[in-house]
């Protein structure tokens, strides 16, 4: 065949092409390739050149001492900065060198996560970088496939992957698993013809695509695209694309950060302005409002944070959930929608035989996956596996090139899923295909292919030659003449009943096969002459089946308020089919033709509607995120494929699959599944509602004390009465008390009922109003103990440094009686279990040890001016601390009740 020179550069605008859309003559012109010889070596080196090699670039990562002065820019932070820099300017070196050492610590902890996050990009260039055969200037060469260039012919064989996207033109029984672009569940058979322009991508059947392997068969295609211009290089590029959401957590924590300094800036202005008034000195009331800031600012609350999250995420690990970065824990807490892929997720990925029809009876098959174990019954009674029924199983067993192998307590496949269901399937019935295989040797065959749509298998008897086939039912119903009886003989059929009980099996989303047999003389060749007269041994229906997990799972995030979505590559009568029977409303199923024909308003209404969602492109999924976000809601996607892998970075949260997932999904998302089970994500949102209560609660603890310590010095300089509390003193009690009391309410076990309650909604803030009137309530509390028993300490002519260890006392202990009543927010803490969270009781028994050195020891007292005091004065500050533990716990029991009886 002659085409123009080779020597002519290809046109490098290509990418417009529909390559399906041509005869593969045309492909070869249009690229000035020759499909018998190739390019010759310097047009390939020129190509080469102008192209670049056959790999995905990465974008541009952010250079880690930018990734790390990111993580001091949250307003809490620079704050912190400020006042230490202001502390070490005013020579307090203790204070300043602990603040410091706060947000340091922190900041190593963010940026260490953040590193981990590099690699999506990396991962997909590592998808094409593989060994390929290629023919140039009429040799087949073994080169790496970077070296490929558009106009080369490559050539492929089961068990390649497909190195670049390729226009075939060329196939013998050629088989790929397109499901890491497509999300189509089986492998794709592939054929050279032209097809119509319009065509979606996962039904160009002569395209091979770049990262897909190769399950069965040859073929030999043209290169049309190579690294960043290919489908897979799309993808990539999507995934550059995708913006980079802030977190629920992030977005609440700066908002309140926010609020949180500009009621401490207001009150440190207030204490400054109060004093000047008085006529005190601006540098001793810069000091004061210095000493109230420290005071204020929560040290603690960045460490609480990160402590808090990082224990979730090792009680996620436990719940088979790996997060990779440590915000993502929150966000499951928050989510309102879990966008899943179907094949692997809600599925076993597993095709499975669910039903046989055979002598116009219909047969039930148990069992779940490969692992053949099951029965075969008829109306709940174990069937006999004779005549008709015997035969199909037969027939499934022997006409047929998979293997079924066991390895250890695993059973796996060789070959196309479709013909290893069959195996198992005539395993349950008691054939083992080895000895059938023995007592029917094979002696010829008709490979499946796309336009022949069944596959036949010749075997010696003593009675001549016997054929085997399976197909469609469409294409061996009309050459069926006979069916095969239950008792064994062959009499007639009713081609209408056939085709009602395929169709019957059809609208439950199986793929059915028809299988029929045939006897015929040794010596007559196997060709499709001879496949006619055939007798009819039945129907087989087979399904990847749901998981039980999943169905469970989906009533509980419904019942959680949680809407799950099914978002699948898969045909829209199995997407229905399954969704049905996992408790999807499926009742409406849209495709991703329908979907393209939408604009954004259009779109973003049939994402909230509709549940179902088939046939989907990569840049659908995205779409299809987008407009859910932008609807208000938090988004959840769930996907193992390099199709999936934008619209997991896309999404609030992506969760790819441990076990099947790529390593392009992995890398793309915040979570990853280590079994592959939507169930997994169930638990993974509880986790995460915890750990969003367990940081409110944090919170609640630990202001009032902040609080409490800014208007215990507001109150002395308005009073102009001798500052209760030293800053020193100040910075005491949040550390100490942050570290050893606050942090153990990261460990609080998860509160009974978490399942039930709605999503958190976007627009929630971090505090309600309860809380803030039981965090004032607290705060107040503090301010009268604290200042009540330092006046009368000081009346009853006690020195300063002991009525100040009084009043710092009074703070460490009304926390720890506090603390307690933060175990939960609604509830008497005893209703969480006395000994259910054993850190707090380790953490007060730390901090009243430490009290006692602080109040006795001589370092101490000289370090932080305090001074020993009487048991009297221990009597007062535990009464005054049982007091306020008293009311808050009426506080709490009185605003439940309200909540309770409005409804709320």
């Amino acid at each position: 065949m002659a085409f123009p020179d080779p020597a002519i550069s290809a046109p490098d605008n290509t990418s417009t092409v529909s390559w399906h859309a041509e005869t593969a003559e045309d492909a070869a012109r249009r690229l000035s390739t020759d499909l018998q010889r190739g390019l010759d070596a310097i047009e390939a080196d020129a190509r080469l050149t102008r192209h670049g090699p056959n790999q995905l670039s990465r974008s541009n990562a952010t250079p880690g001492w930018k990734r790390f002065v990111g993580q001091l820019s949250q307003p809490l932070v620079i704050v912190l900065l400020g006042a230490g820099s202001i502390t070490a300017g005013l020579g307090e070196w203790i204070d300043s060198s602990v603040i410091f050492g706060v947000v340091l610590v922190n900041a190593a902890i963010g940026y260490w996560q953040e590193a981990q996050a590099e690699g999506a990009l990396a991962a997909l260039a590592r998808t094409v970088s593989t060994p390929v055969t290629v023919l140039r200037s009429g040799q087949h060469q073994q080169l790496d496939a970077r070296q490929l260039v558009p106009g080369d012919i490559v050539r492929l064989a089961a068990g390649d992957r497909t190195p670049a996207d390729l226009r075939l033109f060329h196939q013998r029984e050629l088989h790929t698993d397109d499901s890491m672009l497509t999300g189509e569940s089986l492998p794709v058979s592939k054929h050279n013809e032209v097809i119509a322009q319009e065509t979606m991508l996962a039904e160009r059947h002569n395209m091979a695509y770049a990262g897909t392997t190769v399950v069965a068969g040859q073929g030999s295609g043209i290169v049309i695209a190579t690294g960043d211009a290919t489908e897979t290089g799309r993808i990539a590029g999507l995934i550059a694309a995708a913006d980079e959401l802030a977190t629920p957590l992030t977005r609440k924590m700066t908002a309140f950060s926010n609020w949180l300094l500009w009621a401490i800036g207001g009150l440190a202005l207030l204490t400054f302005g109060i004093g000047l008034a008085r006529g005190e000195s601006a540098f001793e009331m810069f000091m004061a409002a210095v000493a109230l800031a420290v005071g204020a600012i929560p040290e603690g609350l960045p460490a609480a944070v990160t402590v808090t999250l990082a224990i979730g995420v090792a009680r996620m690990a436990r719940r088979r959930a790996i997060i990779r970065h440590l915000p993502a824990v929150e966000t499951l807490g928050s989510t309102t929608i879990i966008c899943s892929d179907k094949t692997g997720t809600l599925t076993e990925n597993a095709m499975t035989v669910r039903a046989l029809w055979a002598a116009g009876q219909s047969f039930e098959v148990s069992g779940h996956g490969y692992v053949p174990e099951g029965t075969i019954s008829q109306q709940e009674n174990p069937a006999e596996i004779t005549g008709a029924l015997r035969e199909i199983l037969v027939a499934g067993a022997l006409c047929n090139d998979a293997h079924l192998n066991r390895s250890g307590a695993h059973w796996k496949i060789t070959g196309d899923p479709t013909e290893a269901a069959l195996l198992v399937v005539a395993r349950k019935g008691g054939l083992a295909e080895q000895t059938l295989r023995t007592l029917l040797p094979r002696h010829d065959e008709l490979p499946f292919d796309a336009s022949r749509q069944y596959m036949a298998t010749a075997h010696r008897t003593d009675r001549g030659q016997h054929l085997y086939l399976k197909g469609a039912v469409e294409k061996l119903l009309p050459l069926c003449r006979g069916q095969l009886q239950q008792e064994g003989q062959i009499g007639p059929f009713k081609p209408s009943d056939v085709e009602q009980a395929a169709h019957a099996l059809a609208r439950q989303g199986m793929r059915v096969l028809l299988l029929a047999s045939r006897q015929c003389p040794d010596n007559a060749p196997l060709d499709d002459g001879i496949v006619a007269d055939l007798t009819l041994l039945g129907l087989v229906g087979m399904i990847d089946p749901p998981r039980k997990a999943a169905i469970g799972a989906i009533r509980h995030c419904h019942s959680a308020g949680i809407r799950v979505k099914m978002i699948t590559g898969d045909h829209a009568v199995t997407a229905q089919a399954i969704a049905r029977q996992i408790g999807l409303n499926g009742e409406r199923v849209m495709t991703g033709r329908e979907l393209a024909r939408l604009d954004e308003p259009a779109l973003a209404a049939a994402a909230h509607e509709a549940d179902v969602f088939a046939r989907v492109e990569p840049e659908q999924k995205l779409r299809l995120v987008r407009a859910l976000q932008g609807r208000g809601e938090v988004v959840a996607m769930t996907g193992d494929g390099v199709n999936d892998a934008p619209a997991l970075k896309q999404a609030d949260i992506g969760i790819a699959m441990g076990q099947g997932g790529t390593e392009v999904a992995k890398a793309a998302a915040d979570m990853v599944l280590t079994d592959d089970n939507f169930a997994s994500i169930e638990a993974a949102v509880e986790e995460g509602r915890g750990v969003w209560d367990n940081l409110v609660k944090f919170i609640t603890w630990t202001l009032p004390t902040n609080f409490g310590e800014g208007l215990v010095i507001v109150a002395a300089i308005i009073f102009g009465a001798t500052l209760p509390i030293t800053p020193l003193q100040i910075l005491w009690i949040n550390m100490t008390t942050a570290v050893l009391l606050g942090l153990t309410l990261a460990f609080e076990p998860i509160e009974r009922g978490i399942m039930q309650r709605p999503p958190r909604r976007l627009n929630t803030p971090v505090l309600d109003h309860a809380l803030i009137r039981r965090i004032t309530l607290v705060s107040l509390l503090l301010l009268a103990g604290s200042f009540g028993l330092f006046l009368r300490e000081l009346d009853q002519g006690h020195t300063l440094a002991e009525a100040r260890t009084v009043a710092v006392n009074v703070f460490v202990m009304v926390e720890i009686f506090y603390l307690f009543n933060c175990r939960s927010l609604t509830v008497g803490f005893w209703k969480q279990g006395l000994f259910s969270n054993p850190w707090i009781w380790g953490g007060v028994a730390g901090m009243l040890v430490l009290q006692l050195l602080l109040t006795y020891w001589p370092p101490l007292n000289t370090l932080f001016q305090t001074a020993p005091i009487g048991w009297t004065e221990w009597a007062e500050i535990t009464l005054f601390a049982w007091f306020c533990a008293l009311l808050i716990g009426l506080e709490k029991h009185w605003a439940t009740f309200h909540v309770k009886r409005d409804g709320l």
